[in-house]
């Protein structure tokens, strides 16, 4: 292919993609992606956070309602063997 035509169709490409951005443009973009980022980071970790506590409070829980029937039963027991 000759380079004429190369440049023809790379610059045809450039058109198609749009204006060269700016490089305070480009910089401003990075910036609010970096940021972005760090927001979605950040909660992410919270969720994680809001999750883990989650499975202790249930874990917590269900430990909780095995001990309540377990006493149950010992005191439906007791009163079934009163005279």
């Amino acid at each position: 292919m000759s380079d004429s035509i190369r440049e023809n169709r790379s610059g045809q490409a450039r058109k198609a993609a749009g204006p060269a951005r700016q490089p305070t443009e480009l910089a401003a973009l990075a910036a609010r992606l970096k940021n972005n980022q760090e927001r979605l980071k950040e909660s992410l970790n919270r969720l994680q956070e809001s999750l883990d506590y989650l499975r202790l409070i249930t874990k917590y829980q269900l430990f909780d309602l095995e001990a309540t029937r377990r006493e149950n039963a010992y005191l439906k027991r007791l009163l079934d063997e009163r005279p």
